[in-house]
């Protein structure tokens, strides 16, 4: 496999624990929409900690765009990169990862999850296509939800929010389960993408079998 050095140009962050990391793009490298890559930080110690991330960035921009959740209490890659500074330097690896656009449907996503949805529906939008999709997000506070203002106004009142603690908002509190599709998906004959943590997937999954979804329909990542 083909590796790459690229350099963080901007960080921005997404959330108290998420940021966005923008760097320089290698040329002629290739992505998909929904794709992720291996990634590591050029720094002693780390240059061998690779760890998949996805791109959410379009495949056209002039600059790389990786949305990544950092979990400081586990003192691994991704606290690492909360250290991280512009001019540093990453190494990542060709694309791959089996999340792809199929057609019009429903987005499954849970926390961290959102990331490969990220640069579908903003391609979606470049392409004038966003009618008729829906966005299901699960999180656990109203302080998690990822790129929550893009994503309302990409879908409008089809991004819909349920929280382990809905904080006082308007936002339902709780899992998604079986009742909540089926409250909130009228036709189950279209595409679905799920992104989550195991747990997550295989609860959607055997949700969305239950209510009557092809499982050829259901895009994931194996």
């Amino acid at each position: 496999m083909s590796t790459y050095k690229i350099q963080v140009v901007e960080i921005k962050e997404r959330t108290h624990d998420t940021f966005s990391f923008v760097t320089t793009k290698p040329k002629d490298y290739q992505f998909k929409p929904g794709q992720a890559t291996e990634l590591s930080i050029l720094k002693e110690g780390w240059e061998d900690e690779k760890r998949p991330f996805t791109f959410t960035s379009l495949p056209g921009g002039e600059h790389l765009e990786f949305t990544i959740k950092t979990y400081p209490s586990h003192e691994g890659v991704t606290n690492e990169l909360r250290k991280v500074k512009t001019g540093d330097s990453f190494e990542i690896g060709d694309a791959w990862g089996a999340i792809e656009y199929k057609g019009k449907g429903v987005f499954l996503a849970g926390g961290a999850g959102i990331t490969p949805f990220i640069a579908i529906l903003r391609h979606l939008q470049r392409e004038d296509n966003l009618a008729g999709h829906k966005l299901i997000f699960a999180n656990k506070s109203p302080e998690d939800i990822i790129l929550k203002d893009e994503l309302h106004t990409l879908l409008g009142e089809n991004f819909i929010n349920i929280l382990d603690d809905n904080g006082n908002t308007d936002h339902p509190e709780g899992r998604i389960d079986k009742d909540f599709l089926k409250k909130h998906i009228s036709d189950f004959d279209q595409h679905f993408y799920v992104c989550g943590p195991d747990k997550f997937n295989e609860a959607m999954i055997g949700y969305l079998k239950e209510l009557g979804a092809n499982a050829e329909s259901v895009v994931f990542e194996e």
